[in-house]
């Protein structure tokens, strides 16, 4: 098992590999300083490590050899850009490392690199265009096989294509029958059939594809969400071929909690629990909503109701990221909301994945305009739809919902009754400062430059410019050792908030950003936080 090994969660420090029969860590990089990473990967023979080293000169791309029984070799830097680079992506043998570059454009769209790791000579660009993302996903299993998994959305939509970066051939999955987004997922251990994914309205659909018979086969699954991180689609693989010709799959729902499923590999249809999850209290169920938003475009959201006749006291909730998407999944804190007689829907707000590339880059350059835009629009169609108390609706999000809630707090301040922010940003501008350098590169790229070159917008961007518009208390939980949203900022807001005699409490945690999900009892401890926080300021 290799991990990070960084201090108290800041997500800086050296790699390390521990055996699965237990052990003392072995950090992998001894003689290299503390460093950020933006990925890493085993090669498929198991002969090759491979990470991407991010620091002041930027993205290195660092391959350690793994000797018999795994023994690592000394690190290699075969690469270095000074752009946004993630992965590596590993052919089977290792011979291949594929990385997701900002080389050619310098913004947030992608193209290809296929790195030689004997060598390090780039030996392939797979690239389309400037306006145009393409995103490695995964080899064939199959040794010599260099076909590559990969997604290009040049049609407005994520579509699956493979590439073989030795001879440059690519053959694109139109699959003009299927609406929504299309990813690859994973290869048969055999290389000839393909699993893929659909996203359509925020919903999952399995297919399996063969590729030399262009045969696409409907899966008959059970509904849900597929994923290890609950609703936060794209960010782990979903499901995969498993032995006996079954696919393995972490599925879930709102009323059953993740677990491991298989299903026929034939069929899709579920045939055994592998890791069941334990039991958990009744959950009320979550329906798909929409809405219009003021420029007239739809915005897809999750609604549960508690027991009783509305309105009712309701939580509007952001998701992270903001390149990602709340599937139908089991949300404990969602459940906790509802047993305490509130509404709660949590919102796709502009720039969530799945709906299109229009709809994600929408917010590129001006972050936070179109998401308080869609979160105005989801509490109209809540308090027109009778399911909201117009004067007690609460905000509630993490990381990037945590800076929405924020930022529509002062922007809206006559809508909402309070709001919850966790590891939130308030500063744009402070957090660049503070930030790593893999933050700071996806800060520039969201925003088109750095806050010297866009500092207007950084400051329009920022939920501390609003500060004195703020008119509802305010809840933030925040990590100390947080690098993505980091502590400084959120003391300044804190500071600013007090100063201008405005309703604010800040608990703090010691840990990094995903400190406070990490462990069970403080996510608990934070809930309760939660609920009596808005009980209080409801009463």
């Amino acid at each position: 098992m290799y991990y990070l090994d960084d201090r108290r969660g800041n997500e800086i420090g050296h790699y390390v590999r521990v055996p699965f029969e237990g052990g003392e860590p072995q950090d992998v990089t001894p003689e290299l300083p503390p460093y950020a990473t933006s990925g890493l990967a085993i090669s498929q023979a198991g002969n090759l490590f491979g990470f991407t080293l991010v620091n002041p000169d930027g993205s290195h791309l660092c391959c350690i050899d793994l000797g018999p029984e795994g023994a690592p070799g000394r690190p290699r830097m075969i690469y270095r850009s000074k752009r946004l680079t993630y992965g590596p992506v590993l052919s089977h043998g290792g011979e291949i490392a594929v990385m997701d570059s900002t080389v050619r454009t310098g913004t947030r769209h992608y193209s290809l690199l296929a790195i030689d790791t004997a060598s390090g000579e780039k030996i392939g660009e797979l690239w389309d265009g400037p306006e145009n993302d393409v995103g490695a996903v995964v080899f064939s299993p199959v040794a010599g096989d260099l076909r590559l998994l990969a997604t290009t959305n040049r049609t407005g939509v994520e579509r699956p294509l493979m590439w073989d970066p030795r001879t440059g051939e690519r053959a694109d999955l139109a699959l003009d029958e299927l609406e929504g987004d299309v990813v690859p997922l994973d290869w048969s251990p055999n290389g000839e059939r393909v699993l893929l994914c659909q996203y359509h309205h925020a919903v999952q659909q399995l297919y399996l594809y063969d590729p030399a018979g262009d045969a696409l086969t409907w899966l008959d699954h059970p509904a849900g969400s597929f994923g290890v991180l609950a609703g936060l689609a794209g960010l782990l693989q979903e499901a995969y071929f498993g032995p006996q010709g079954e696919l393995l799959a972490h599925w879930q729902d709102a009323t059953h909690p993740p677990q491991l499923i298989a299903l026929d590999g034939e069929t899709g249809m579920q045939t055994r629990t592998v890791l069941a999850a334990g039991q958990v209290p009744p959950c009320r169920p979550w329906q798909s909503i929409t809405f219009i938003s003021s420029d007239g475009r739809a915005v897809q959201g999750w609604l549960s109701l508690p027991d009783g006749e509305g309105p009712f006291p309701t939580i509007l909730h952001t998701h992270g990221g903001p390149a990602a998407v709340i599937t139908e999944c089991f949300s404990p804190e969602s459940q906790a909301w509802l047993d305490q007689g509130f509404a709660y829907l949590t919102i796709n707000y502009r720039s969530s994945t799945t709906f299109g590339r229009k709809f994600q880059e929408q917010i590129w350059g001006h972050p936070g305009h179109w998401e308080v835009e869609d979160m105005g629009a989801a509490r109209d169609w809540l308090v027109q739809a009778g399911i909201a108390r117009p004067d007690q609706i609460l905000l509630a999000g993490s990381s990037y919902g945590g800076y929405l809630t924020l930022l529509a707090l002062g922007k809206r301040p006559d809508l909402w009754a309070g709001g919850v922010a966790s590891i939130a940003i308030a500063d744009w501008a402070m957090q660049y400062e503070d930030a790593p350098d893999t933050g700071k590169g996806r800060m520039a790229a969201l925003f088109g430059g750095t806050p010297t070159e866009k500092p207007e917008q950084y400051a329009a961007s920022s939920p501390i410019t609003y500060v004195e518009n703020v008119q509802a208390p305010v809840l933030i939980i925040q990590g100390r050792n947080d690098t993505r949203a980091p502590a400084r900022q959120i003391v300044t807001y804190e500071e600013k908030m007090k100063r201008l005699g405005k309703f604010i409490e800040v608990h703090w945690f010691d840990a990094g950003h995903l400190g406070r999900v990490a462990q069970v009892e403080r996510s608990i401890e934070d809930q309760e936080r939660m609920l009596r926080f808005a009980c209080r300021i409801l009463s």
